[in-house]
């Protein structure tokens, strides 16, 4: 599997490109600029599969109605995100704001459900927290997970945002920490870093 990780707008939102087949990538967390994102997919041959969100803030999804137009593909976000997510309260100065959810969106995803594009799988780990349909992708074949904003290099998603639950949180990141040392984590801004030095020098870990 090839992956890259593209930071996009104010905040550096990281959206991540996933592959094995140039037809069949996923493009996770599409963020903002889509002009660079459209520009990086056909520079690389890559037709989208289908754009996966982790959550549903703005800074992660304001480039999509612009990345649908060009390139449509199914949309996968959490329901419970999926309610506001395209809605006013979303708001963020600087961002474009969806005017509506899209069409093609599938929310019923859960925890365990599996997202295929050819050999290439997703598995759904549902993380509450920082929103409450926050969800983390996980490559079981690759080690790879791509986190969101439920984790960070050395720290972890905010919890004083609307929805926002520290309980919920710790929770998810309890399951996060099942998983083996050395599987990478992709997070949702800033660098990447792995399940085994999270867990030995994340300050927010096992409080």
């Amino acid at each position: 599997m090839q992956a890259r990780v593209i930071p996009t707008g104010d905040y550096s939102a990281n959206c991540t490109v996933v592959w094995n087949e140039p037809g069949k990538a996923f493009v996770i967390d599409t963020g903002a600029d889509a002009e660079d994102l459209l520009e990086f997919l056909r520079e690389n041959g890559l037709t989208p599969a289908g754009y996966l969100f982790t959550h549903g803030h703005l800074d992660h999804i304001s480039a999509l109605p612009e990345m649908l137009a060009s390139m449509p593909a199914p949309v996968y976000m959490h329901k419970k995100d999926a309610l506001w997510a395209f809605s006013k309260i979303n708001f963020i100065p600087g961002y474009v704001q969806p005017e509506k959810k899209p069409e093609n969106i599938v929310d019923d995803i859960i925890d365990g459900s599996i997202i295929k594009a050819g050999s290439l799988k997703a598995r759904v780990i549902t993380t509450p927290g920082h929103t409450p349909g926050g969800v983390c992708y996980f490559f079981d074949d690759e080690s790879l997970l791509v986190a969101g904003d439920t984790l960070f290099n050395g720290s972890v998603g905010r919890t004083d945002l609307p929805g926002g639950d520290w309980g919920l949180l710790a929770a998810s990141l309890s399951k996060l920490m099942e998983l083996d040392d050395d599987v990478v984590v992709v997070c949702g801004h800033g660098q990447n870093t792995t399940i085994g030095a999270e867990r030995r020098d994340n300050p927010y870990i096992n409080q």
